[in-house]
């Protein structure tokens, strides 16, 4: 039997037809289903607060439910796997980047040349770096 040009044996393919499904396979099906039933919206039109929690959060909600059912927890590479291939991260709340750090207070500056003003009448009148680090 050939599929895709490549010699497959009769006995290979009906191996592979009468499997059963993969218990890996089966528990992310049920994951991914209660990971997209946070993101759709509920009776009120609101998506459910949990819909913004990151892996490590989301894990914790998850085993929290499964255990409440009696069954196994689930790991944290699973959830972030799974969660990845659905798209969906958890809300971010950082201070944001700082791009500056303040020097010491009594650290010579360079003299102001140009008395800030940046512009200049033609082409190499003046020349600006800068000397942070």
């Amino acid at each position: 039997m050939r599929e895709l040009g490549l010699a497959v044996a009769p006995r290979t393919w009906r191996a592979w037809r009468t499997r059963p499904v993969a218990a890996r396979t089966v528990s992310d099906a049920e994951i991914c289903d209660r990971l997209r039933a946070l993101a759709t919206a509920g009776a009120g039109g609101r998506r459910a607060p949990e819909v913004m929690y990151g892996r490590r959060k989301m894990t914790d909600w998850l085993n929290r439910a499964l255990a409440a059912q009696g069954r196994p927890p689930v790991s944290k590479h699973t959830v972030d796997r799974l969660m990845r291939q659905l798209g969906m991260r958890g809300l971010v709340r950082s201070r944001g980047v700082r791009t500056t750090v303040a020097g010491k207070k009594d650290v010579r500056r360079a003299k102001d040349l140009l008395k800030r003003c940046f512009s200049a009448c033609s082409p190499n009148q003046a020349w600006v770096t800068d000397f942070t680090y």
